[in-house]
This record gives C-alpha cells, structure tokens and sequence, in this order.
C-alpha cells in the first residue's frame, strides 16, 4: 500500500467540506439528553483518522484495509493521515481539520482512529462539539483516545466506543463483535471466557459507563472533560507504567473523588507494568486492593480491556450493569438511534 496514493485518492477532497465555526457547548452530558449513533451497513464509508500520534511503520495502513475490506466497508482516509509534528500526527490544526472533516461528512457514517498515541489532550478546548451533536456517528478508539472519548461525551451527550483502533490485529472475536454491535444494534455482554478474571468485591453495580486509559484519564482531570462519575461505573486500562506511577495515579482520582461517586469499577489489563525492582515495589494487585477494595462497591480485575488484540468494544456513556462476581458487563439500554 503506498500512502501518498491513497491519501491523494481518498483525503484531499475532504478539505472542501464545510465546517462550522458556533460556540462550543460548556455543559455535562449527565445533565442533559443522550445522543446515539446510528447503525451502519456493509458497503458503508468508514473514516479513518490519526488525532494523536502517527503510526511507526507503514504495515499499520495494510493492517486497516484488512480490517474493513473483511467487514466489507470501504475507508476514506483523513486528508493529514501520514503528516508529522514532531511526536503528533500532523500539527493541531491539521489533526482537528480531519476529525471535524469527517463528521461533517454525510458519506462518511462511522469513524474509527487509526491509532492512539499521545495528543489528544491538546485539541479538546478547540473541539467543535455542536458540529458533532449534529452528526452523531459511531467514534471508535483506545488508549489516548480516551481524551476524545470523555470530551465527547460530557460536552455533547454522544455516545463513543472504547475498542480496537483500525491497526490494531482484528481477531476472529474483534470482527464478529464489529458485525453484531455496528451493523445488528445487539446489546451485548462482555465476558473474558478465555482471560482469568478476579473478582475484588463481589455484587451487581449499574450505572453509566466511563474509563479507558489511565494516564490519560487521570491527565484531563481537573478539567470540564471529566466526568462527574455520579453513580457511575468506572473501567481502566493501562501499559508501560510502573506501579509507583499507577499508585500515584490511584491517588489523585482519589483526591479528585472520582473514586467515592462510583458504584462499580472494572480493571481490565495491565500490560507490561513489572516493577524494575519488584523487592521495593507494590504490585498492581496491591494498589488495586488499597484503593477499591476499601469503597465496598462491586469491583472485577481482568476484563479484555487494554492493549491487547483481543479486546472489548464498549460504549462510553451507555448504562451498563456489572456482575463483579462473574466478571461481566451487560448493556441495558438501547445505544444506537432508533429508526
């Protein structure tokens, strides 16, 4: 796949696209109407975008044209795929053209970012959120789309999902839970039936779903992007981080009192999070037992949620219940627009 080809084939004519300049919303989605997107179908337009940093080698292109021609879709690339900024994705102007691009787009009918990264942050204030309460579509992305996700949300009620970015490696399990999600509009149930699941308290908990990325979470909070978490259930997911850095993570949701609004949490993986000097270091288990344990509340540990192949595809902002003694979430309200 040579990228300046399909970018000059499949972006450029983005750039022509109207985009509106109105006030940005300043509200919480807690208090008002939720927005659903619509379902979509084989044979559909799927916009791909980099909003935070760009991919390292050129195989992640392949890896997305894989993807969806298996789901049968067809992809229009962002006009700045494959531009640089130093560790970015293109400059912030150049990223927030394509996102806005492709929800102003009506060929366009559900966005998937082709990775996460670093940067996301950056564009939040410059967002334009009434453009996309007007054009509500499927958003998909992990890791630091996290940043887009609770933005999103909190400023325009949209319902997003947190789940495999378009190079990600999309396993057996990845396609059917895209067809039966996206195309059939089933409410579905996470289970890890092939990943070990730890239950740290036990119960049923319901409430709207919020989480992804730790660091990434923990970095917009303080910030009208941040979830009130009233009555909320909360996931997390991290990679690369040492314990001490995941504890003093745990502590400033805490002190921000995240922690104590929440009525059930879901840990999902950890990966590559050893300690460099495991005798002089808590584990991830321990911080996990310091701060939730102590709430009562239903809390599991284990869910396919992370930086892994294999992951869960959930909808940030849906109303969800847990069973933390089988390590299960279940959607229990409709997600997409009714037709």
């Amino acid at each position: 796949m040579n990228k300046r080809t399909f970018i000059k084939t499949f972006g450029l004519g983005m750039a022509a696209l109207p985009l509106s300049t109105t006030t940005r919303l300043d509200n919480r989605a807690q208090g008002h109407v939720t927005i659903f997107p619509s379902l979509i179908r084989r044979g559909d337009t799927v916009g791909v975008i980099t909003p935070s940093s760009p991919l390292v080698d050129e195989k992640g292109y392949e890896l997305a044209d894989e993807n969806f021609s298996r789901l049968g879709l067809r992809i229009k690339w962002g006009a700045n795929v494959g531009k640089r900024y130093g560790h970015l994705a293109g400059t912030d102007a150049e990223r927030l053209s394509d996102i806005e691009h492709m929800f102003a787009d009506p060929d366009v009918k559900a966005i998937v970012c082709l990775r996460g990264g670093s940067g996301a942050a950056r564009l939040l204030d410059r967002l334009n959120y009434p453009l996309i309460a007007r054009n509500p579509k499927i958003f998909l992305g992990y890791s630091d789309i996290t940043a887009f996700h609770q933005a999103i949300y909190t400023q325009t009620g949209l319902i997003t999902f947190h789940g495999a970015v378009a190079n990600s490696h999309w396993t057996p399990m990845v396609i059917r839970q895209f067809e039966e999600l996206f195309y059939e509009g089933k409410l579905p149930t996470y289970t890890a039936d092939r990943s070990p699941v730890k239950t740290i308290t036990g119960g049923t908990a319901e409430g709207k779903l919020f989480g992804g990325n730790l660091t990434v979470l923990t970095g917009i909070a303080g910030s009208r992007y941040f979830p009130d978490f009233e009555g909320g259930i909360l996931f997390l997911e991290e990679i690369g981080e040492e314990p001490y850095r995941i504890d003093r993570m745990f502590s400033q949701l805490a002190l921000t009192g995240a922690l104590k609004k929440i009525k059930g949490f879901v840990f999902g993986k950890c990966s590559d999070c050893k300690p460099k000097s495991p005798a002089n270091s808590l584990t991830v288990e321990q911080i996990l037992h310091d701060y939730i344990r102590p709430l009562g509340i239903p809390a599991f540990q284990g869910a396919l949620i992370g930086h892994i192949d294999e992951q869960f595809m959930l909808p940030v902002g849906a109303r969800v219940r847990i069973n933390a003694t089988e390590g299960s979430i279940r959607v229990v309200e409709p997600i997409f627009k009714r037709t």
